[in-house]
C-alpha cells in the first residue's frame, strides 16, 4: 500500500517539479538581503539536548484513528504490567492508559510512549507507538523496547517476574533447536 502511495505521489511531483524549474529559469534569482551592519550573520542551531527535553516534557498524543478489534483487545489482556528490569540497570514502567482501553502507557528513560496491540505472525505479543516509531516486543522469557526510526534496541533482557520464572525452566529445560529434527521413532525388534 505505502508502494502505491509512493510511485502516485512520484507521479503528481515530477510534472510540479518541471513546472517550477521552467517558471525559475524566467525569472531572476533573487539577491539575499545586504547585511549593512557588517557584521557576520550566524544561524543559530538548537542543541540535540534541548531538542530532547522539549520531546520528553512534551504530552503523548491522545488522539489516534486507530480501532482495536476483539483479536487486540485479547493480546492486550496478556501485556505483563508494572516496574520490569532490564539488562544494564535500565528499566521501563508499562501501564494501561485508563483512558482508552487496549492502549498502554510505557515510560523508559523519561520518555513516555503510548502503545497499542498490532497482530504478530510469529506469536509474540507486540505493541506498537506510530507516533514516536517505537514497539515492545514481549516473549515468553524476555521483552525488549525498539527504536523503529533509529534500528536499535532502547531497551532489552526485559523480565516481569513471570518471564524470569519461564526463562528459569528453559535453562533447566532447553527446548529442542529446529536443527535437531524429529525425535527418532522407537526401534522395534525383529524376531
Amino acid at each position: 500500500m505505502k508502494t502505491i502511495a509512493l510511485i502516485a505521489a512520484t507521479a503528481l511531483a515530477l510534472p510540479l517539479a518541471a513546472m517550477a524549474q521552467t517558471n525559475a529559469a524566467s525569472t531572476p534569482a533573487k539577491q539575499p538581503a545586504a547585511n549593512t551592519t557588517g557584521k557576520k550573520v550566524v544561524q543559530k542551531v538548537v542543541p540535540k539536548r534541548i531538542i530532547k527535553k522539549v520531546e520528553e516534557a512534551k504530552p503523548i498524543s491522545e488522539d489516534t484513528d486507530i480501532t482495536l478489534s476483539e483479536q487486540d483487545l485479547k493480546v492486550a489482556e496478556t501485556i505483563l504490567t508494572g516496574t520490569i528490569k532490564c539488562e544494564l540497570g535500565a528499566s521501563v514502567n508499562i501501564e494501561p492508559d485508563p483512558k482508552k482501553p487496549g492502549f498502554f502507557i510505557l515510560t523508559h528513560a523519561n520518555v513516555k510512549y503510548r502503545l497499542h496491540p498490532v497482530t504478530s505472525r510469529t506469536g509474540a505479543v507486540r505493541l506498537e507507538d506510530p507516533v514516536r516509531e517505537a514497539m515492545w516486543l514481549q516473549l515468553g522469557n524476555k521483552s525488549m523496547l525498539m527504536s523503529q526510526k533509529q534500528g536499535l534496541r532502547l531497551a532489552d533482557e526485559c523480565q516481569a517476574a513471570k518471564q524470569a520464572e519461564v526463562a528459569e525452566d528453559m535453562k533447566k529445560n532447553p527446548p529442542k533447536s529446529l536443527f535437531d529434527g524429529a525425535d527418532a521413532a522407537p526401534a522395534t525388534k525383529k524376531q
